[in-house]
């Protein structure tokens, strides 16, 4: 079998992860950390491009990786357009929308992937895309209505790490993901819960400021009138009130704390707070698995559970007492978005998928 060298590249806010796979082999990964000091110096984000794409470069000639064993690079998709799912080659358009903070209202470090992959692929002549960004929208129609005019769903959400578990799951069951109907649950720094209907997400909750449960960090869907008067009480700025139902709601806000080992001691210890707020948390997931189903009309294949918190036991746990009776539960815990973006740039090496166009 012809074995293809992929180099993957997912930025982060303060650092950059890499890795190289041989096929489906990992060969090197490293994560690249960057200092508040070192990306002070940049005006913004965008500008931080060739700072770490020349750290990329010297990872990999530390490691006695040359560039020119390299077939493929693959980036992290960012807040590109709204996309159906799959690979799409980087081109100039892509990178125009990716500095349009327009567009999302926002900018994402993950903006920076298609910039390093294809500055690193065209001096070397390779091809360089990115996968299944998590602007990925497949939602039917009705998904989309509100109920107020002026506000519609929108889709965005861990596309990446569950299309890739997706395929697992349709695997583990013995069906070709097209023929799957499923739900997913990606429970990390935000959740995500989608349902697949022959392997396309027709319906998903927004994982950054949406419906659905809070997160570790993330306040999740709120009852409008509190939502009212905190943005109308005078103690928050848009920024503010934007921050707090991002970054320190969910188990921040409850307990102080998102450190997942420590909640679970806690737990362990008797604490009957961290408790309470753990199970609550397994309620909402599990009432928004419960609204993919009827979204499925019943025709659920599998339920799988993945990300970073699904090595929580506690919190699985509490998902499956409630859910277990609409399919059988498949668990992947971990984030997987190296091997994912791998995976990607495989199978259109290996022309079991063909790259689509970034319009």
């Amino acid at each position: 079998m012809q074995k293809f060298r992929i180099l993957v590249i997912n930025p982060g806010s303060t650092s950059t992860k890499i890795a190289v796979f041989d096929n489906e082999e990992e060969v090197f990964k490293q994560t690249l950390k960057h200092t508040a000091h070192e990306l002070a110096m940049f005006d913004d984000l965008i500008e931080q491009f060739e700072f770490r794409k020349n750290l990329v470069e010297k990872a990999l000639e530390d490691n006695n990786i040359p560039l020119s064993s390299l077939d493929v690079i693959v980036g992290r998709g960012g807040l590109v357009r709204s996309v159906p799912s799959g690979v799409f080659t980087i081109n100039e358009r892509m990178l125009r929308d990716l500095k349009d903070t327009s567009i999302w209202g926002r900018v994402h470090a993950s903006n920076l992937g298609a910039f390093i992959a294809k500055s690193i692929a065209d001096e070397l002549h390779l091809p360089s895309f990115i996968a299944d960004p998590v602007t990925v929208d497949e939602m039917e129609d009705i998904a989309r209505i509100s109920g107020v005019p002026e506000i519609e769903r929108q889709s965005l959400f861990h596309a990446l790490n569950i299309r890739s578990i997706a395929r697992k799951t349709a695997k583990e069951i013995g069906k070709k993901l097209h023929e799957c109907n499923l739900i997913a649950v990606h429970l990390g720094g935000g959740v995500s819960i989608a349902a697949i209907k022959a392997g396309k997400v027709i319906d998903v909750n927004n994982a950054l400021l949406g419906m659905g449960p809070f997160s570790p960090q993330r306040a999740g869907a709120l009852p409008l009138s509190g939502v009212i008067d905190l943005c109308f009480s005078r103690k928050y700025t848009k920024e503010e009130i934007e921050k707090k139902f991002t970054k320190t709601s969910g188990f921040i806000g409850y307990l102080g704390t998102d450190n997942g080992l420590e909640i679970e001691n806690q737990i362990e210890l008797g604490n009957e707070q961290y408790k309470k707020i753990v199970e609550a948390m397994a309620y909402q997931v599990a009432k928004e698995i419960g609204a993919c189903a009827t979204v499925l009309k019943g025709e659920v294949d599998a339920i799988f559970i993945t990300g970073g918190l699904a090595y929580d036991r506690f919190l699985t746990r509490w998902i499956k007492d409630r859910v277990s009776f609409i399919a059988a539960i498949y668990l992947f815990p971990g984030e997987g978005e190296m091997e994912a973006l791998a995976e990607a740039g495989l199978r259109v090496m290996r022309g079991e998928e063909k790259p689509k166009e970034y319009k």
